[in-house]
């Protein structure tokens, strides 16, 4: 049998096809040289996927923490009362008229880099500090962001504070996490005294559906830096996704915790399409008995009222509308028990709250000039602060049929930096400007008009209403007829109005929750304390590795052609684990076998590629990378001879990886002693 070492190569063996073997590295190949050699198997065929029910843990209370871009906040509820969520406890600080039962995402470390605060606890220290003082600090705000738009993600990214000085991402994150802990724990304690150790606790921690595995990766490696959970305990957390918690949540919503932005009550009228009844009696009986009984076991069971309202087989779309993205996601309802299902991949973009905040960056620079409201960031980094603050609370004051004008305050910071950096007052600088809907009050603040205001949401609000639509037009998705609109930025009037506009008239019924802003925190607890309920999902991108097969001429390009001990093999073949937009059930799994080249290996390396089309037929094609690593560790005494007296390139290392939750992972077995290997993917270290 040919085997890695013999060709002088490296590479792995998937055990699927006779046609099949190890991958070599030719010359020119884009490969690494980091994968240790794995012998190939006598060659089988694959196993297909199977699925297999998750093993769930017991714990005694689920804490949800929803990281969010513009604020966050932690919730909890004890597994002897799962439902009753216990929400944390009101913020100190804070703006009037504000519900304080989310904090700022803002952090606030020392000049020397240690923690300081968190929440409107940094925020309002920060903005005390004298100015030249300030310079010092770091102050992180909305950074979550940063992590979205990473485009090669890893352990050393860097994060740049309002002053311009960077740290790792890693620790800023792990700073807030490490806060949010010891507040729950603290309440927790108080709640319960009797409480158990704190490895009964479940942590949950929220991400974007858009989030690929590299941040998903990267937000569990800042829980193991805060001390959420070690390593060795990982099932002790979970990563929800924000628009799969809200849809938990929402089914167990009653009608009168909803609001039809179409001015319908919540339960008038079927949800989906009007079912005509066959005029005969028997027919029309049998039909409401078997509505009505499962009605009855859906909201005995916890089921929302509006949930009962709906049939097997109707789908629905949730629009996360949050401070830094757009999540959308489409679930199909399947009874009896209330499970959900994935229509379509998880789709959105960076459309969030944030995009209006930058709209009025850009207005102020149209005034002031870019050279000095940049100037004016860096020098006077808390002042910018307040004005940011300022312009938040006539953010939510916002709404398409307001009358009045919105007066925004400027520090007297500003005021006093522009005229000495310009020699002329703000007042000079608005008259000149070509801006006419912003006027200087004679209160000294900026005056703006409703309409201008109202401009400002529209590319933001624009992007969300085309993202519903394009999905909508999904041939996945036809049939649709109610949308929650969902996630802090849905409380803005100006969106809701703006989303029925355009979508009401098309006959998609847009509901949304009263506490719509705690929608995803309380449905990341409920996700917590039963994980299985969204029972398949869709995957994002196509996943694989690359192999050789048997050269076909005509079939395989000739460049691809490698000729070793006489033997003319296909390189870089494109080995597919799953498929992009597949359907994934829950503890599905993909089973490959591997085997150690070499007497007393200790560790297995094996490249993963992604693409997101399902065609690709190798690694090289275009669109097609290298987006993490297979890392099979064997321990001392896996390396030699096995139970059944087996040469130690012959053990067989069968792993099996799961594409069907929120995170892709695997487990590994020694197939010989059926001891487990240690397993992991790393998403981080490309």
């Amino acid at each position: 049998m040919l085997t890695v070492p013999e060709m002088g190569l490296q590479g792995l063996y998937i055990g699927s096809s006779p046609e099949r073997s190890p991958v070599p590295s030719p010359p020119g190949s884009p490969r690494t040289q980091e994968s240790c050699g794995i012998a190939p198997l006598t060659p089988s065929q694959s196993p297909k996927p199977e699925a297999r029910a998750p093993q769930q843990a017991s714990f005694s209370v689920v804490v949800a923490i929803d990281f969010g871009t513009t604020s966050s906040g932690y919730a909890f509820s004890f597994a002897s009362d799962p439902e009753a969520i216990h929400m944390m406890r009101k913020w100190e600080g804070g703006d009037p008229g504000v519900a304080h039962q989310k904090t700022p995402t803002c952090l606030l470390l020392t000049p020397e880099g240690a923690f300081h605060s968190f929440g409107y606890t940094a925020r309002d220290y920060y903005h005390d500090l004298d100015p030249e003082e300030a310079r010092d600090w770091l102050y992180f705000e909305k950074f979550k962001m940063k992590i979205h738009s990473a485009t090669d993600l890893t352990l050393k990214t860097q994060l740049e504070a309002v002053n311009g000085k960077t740290m790792p991402a890693l620790e800023v994150f792990a700073h807030a996490l490490r806060f949010f802990r010891e507040h729950a724990l603290q309440e927790l304690r108080e709640q319960s005294p009797s409480l158990p150790e704190e490895d009964t606790v479940r942590w949950v921690l929220t991400v974007p559906a858009i989030w690929k595995q590299p941040a998903k990766q990267f937000m569990r490696e800042a829980a193991y830096l805060a001390g959420l959970v070690s390593r060795e305990n990982a099932e002790q957390l979970l990563i929800a996704l924000e628009p799969e918690a809200a849809s938990v949540y929402c089914r167990k919503l009653r009608l009168h915790q909803l609001r039809d932005l179409s001015g319908r009550a919540p339960g008038g009228g079927r949800l989906g399409e009007r079912r005509s009844i066959d005029s005969s009696f028997r027919q029309a009986r049998e039909q409401l008995r078997r509505y009505r009984h499962s009605r009855t076991f859906l909201v005995e069971s916890g089921v929302g009222e509006l949930w009962a309202e709906m049939q097997a087989g109707d789908r629905y779309v949730v629009a996360d509308c949050g401070g830094g993205t757009v999540d959308l996601t489409v679930h199909q309802l399947e009874q009896p028990h209330g499970t959900l299902k994935e229509l379509y991949k998880a789709s959105g973009g960076p459309y969030g709250a944030v995009g209006v905040d930058l709209a009025f960056e850009q207005l102020l620079c149209r005034i002031f000039g870019e050279d000095f409201i940049t100037t004016f960031k860096r020098q006077r980094p808390a002042a910018w602060v307040d004005l940011t603050i300022a312009f938040e609370a006539r953010k939510r004051t916002a709404g398409p049929h307001r009358a009045g004008a919105l007066n925004i305050s400027l520090p007297f910071s500003f005021i006093d930096f522009y005229r000495k950096q310009r020699g002329h007052n703000v007042e000079t600088a608005l008259r000149r400007s070509s801006v006419n809907f912003v006027k200087w009050s004679s209160q000294g603040m900026l005056r703006m008009s409703c309409e201008a205001m109202n401009e400002l949401f529209q590319p933001t609000v624009s992007g969300i209403i085309q993202h519903i639509e394009a999905l909508l037009a999904r041939p996945e998705v036809q049939g649709v007829k109610l949308l929650f609109l969902v996630g802090g930025f849905a409380e803005s009037a100006v969106l809701q109005h703006a989303v029925q506009a355009a979508l009401g008239a098309r006959g998609l019924r847009v509901v949304v929750p009263h506490d719509v802003g705690l929608t995803i925190l309380k449905g990341a607890v409920l996700f917590g304390q039963a994980p299985g309920v969204v029972r398949v999902r869709r995957s994002p991108l196509t996943y694989g590795v690359g192999v050789l097969n048997r050269f076909v001429p005509g079939r395989h390009p000739p460049e691809k052609l490698l000729v070793r001990d006489g033997r003319r093999w296909c390189t870089d073949v494109f080995e597919r684990f799953v498929a992009a937009e597949q359907s994934v059930a829950l503890g599905e799994e993909v089973r490959r076998s591997y085997c150690p080249a070499r007497p007393g290996q200790r560790r297995v390396l094996i490249n993963l590629y992604c693409c997101a089309t399902e065609d690709a037929r190798f690694i090289t094609d275009p669109g097609v990378r290298k987006c993490g690593a297979l890392s099979l560790e064997l321990e001392p005494a896996d390396c030699g001879q096995d139970a059944a007296g087996a040469p130690p390139g012959r053990r067989e290392i069968r792993a099996a990886m799961q594409f069907g939750d929120t995170e892709i992972k695997v487990t590994a077995v020694d197939v010989s002693t059926n001891r487990s290997v240690r397993a992991s993917i790393d998403f981080l270290s490309n």
